[in-house]
């Protein structure tokens, strides 16, 4: 009995070790363009945002969205690929500290972390939206 758990014990230690780490594997150039995009822009941070029933979001690589509230647009960024974006198998309840607001750091979008949050306009969603697009290729 001891060696089948001890043989098991080992089997699953050894699957667990060839995983590796997600946010460590090679990340698409979508995002890393996104992430450049931040950066040349030198877009604004935001703590908190007003949230309410009629807001929408478009997920970018599940690692972004862009967050349409009822006046303004913000990118959301997430510390580590967000597969529930995508996937609606895996929705978890958000944790909000307000009810009314998303803030960086604290609250979660379908279950994922908010590492930070960027105030967007219109011509910068529409750059957002056509990353990655080859020119022309969006009307």
């Amino acid at each position: 009995m001891k060696t089948m758990l001890l043989i098991a014990a080992s089997a699953l230690l050894a699957a667990c070790a060839g995983q590796g780490d997600k946010q460590e594997q090679s990340t698409p150039d979508q995002v890393q363009a996104v992430r450049d995009f931040i950066e040349v822009r030198q877009l604004e941070e935001v703590d908190a945002i007003a949230s309410g029933s009629r807001d929408g979001w478009e997920s970018i690589e599940d690692w972004f969205l862009i967050y349409t509230g009822r006046r303004a647009y913000y990118l959301v960024v997430f510390g580590r690929r967000c597969y529930e974006l995508s996937d609606n198998t895996r929705i978890v309840a958000d944790q909000r500290w307000e009810s009314n607001r998303i803030r960086a750091r604290f609250d979660t979008i379908r279950g994922c972390r908010i590492d930070a949050i960027y105030a967007l306009t219109e011509a910068e969603v529409a750059e957002l939206q056509s990353l990655g697009d080859a020119p022309g290729s969006r009307s």
